[in-house]
């Protein structure tokens, strides 16, 4: 008589790999989230071949990559896949419940690498002459815009900051980034005098006698969603008639790429950036390079 396998039913060792996760790497609350997206959809498919996470093999993995692959999904979201299975099992790997890596030897998708499209300087002193200085929404979204360009900070730092990670009168702001990194970044004369502006006339209006650390509130009084501030920059491109396709990090974009045209050193816009590896910030060089060219050709006697 034979004995039936018991069937393999989700666990907790997901739960256990991201709180892990979080402690040693201090990710963001979106990044821990994907990597659990990811895994979960995996455990899944193994599921339904009555196997465990930790007990797929080099196979198995290849196996779930083609038919991925065959139901049409995205080599990006491949690609991330592949991080978060690494991560997962060199995490098993390195606390000895697993001896081997089944994702290790497997190739992640290769992705081409899209040149993020900017603004023109003339585009963004478009897109900041925007807001008008009568309404208190617009004075906070004015002195956000000129913050952003000036820093290059991403959206979700933009919106989070409070009142005491900025300095007017050193005319700093200090940024905890991806993976609890800090940085320091410097504002600009022109930020540093919209938000004076925008903190003694705006600010209070929108907080309506509430207390609240955050330096950008909404009108709620609350911290604004990246989402809504996303849906300010496209309110604003849209009235200065900007026909350049945007995206959240439109204006950071630009901040590294008329950075790089003006002459900075890839290395000081990699920190500004808060960028862990050079390697990310060399795309920029490349939307460098073609502004230089086109300038040879304009101005080049034999361009």
């Amino acid at each position: 008589m034979s004995v039936n396998k018991r069937p393999v039913t989700a666990d907790p060792i997901i739960d256990v790999f991201l709180d892990a996760l979080w402690s040693a790497k201090g990710l963001s609350d979106n990044t821990l989230a994907s990597y659990g997206t990811d895994l979960r959809h995996f455990q899944n498919y193994l599921l339904a071949k009555n196997l465990a996470l930790l007990d797929a093999n080099q196979e198995t993995v290849r196996q779930y990559l083609e038919w991925r692959q065959e139901q049409g999904f995205a080599k990006s979201s491949t690609a991330r896949l592949m991080s978060s299975l690494r991560r997962f099992y060199a995490y098993w790997l390195s606390v000895k419940r697993i001896d081997i890596d089944p994702s290790a030897k497997l190739a992640s998708p290769a992705l081409s690498r899209n040149l993020p499209a900017a603004l023109s300087e003339a585009e963004v002193d478009a897109l900041l002459s925007e807001p008008e200085a009568q309404e208190p929404i617009e004075i906070r979204d004015k002195a956000m815009l000129e913050l952003l360009y000036a820093t290059g900070l991403r959206v979700t730092e933009l919106v989070s900051l409070t009142m005491d990670q900025i300095s007017l009168r050193q005319g700093l702001v200090r940024i905890t980034g991806k993976g609890g990194k800090e940085r320091l970044v410097p504002l600009g004369e022109l930020a540093v005098a919209e938000v004076e502006i925008y903190l003694s006339l705006a600010r209070s209006e929108l907080l309506k006698g509430k207390q609240s650390e955050v330096l950008f509130p909404s009108r709620r009084g609350t911290m604004m969603t990246r989402q809504t501030f996303w849906h300010r920059i496209k309110h604003y491109a849209l009235r200065a008639g900007i026909a350049t396709e945007l995206s959240p990090h439109t204006l950071r974009h630009a901040f590294a790429t008329h950075l790089l045209n003006h002459g900075a050193d890839l290395r000081v816009v990699q920190l500004l950036l808060g960028h862990s590896d050079l390697s990310t910030t060399q795309i920029y060089t490349h939307v460098a390079k073609a502004r230089l060219q086109d300038l040879h050709r304009q101005h080049h006697p034999r361009g």
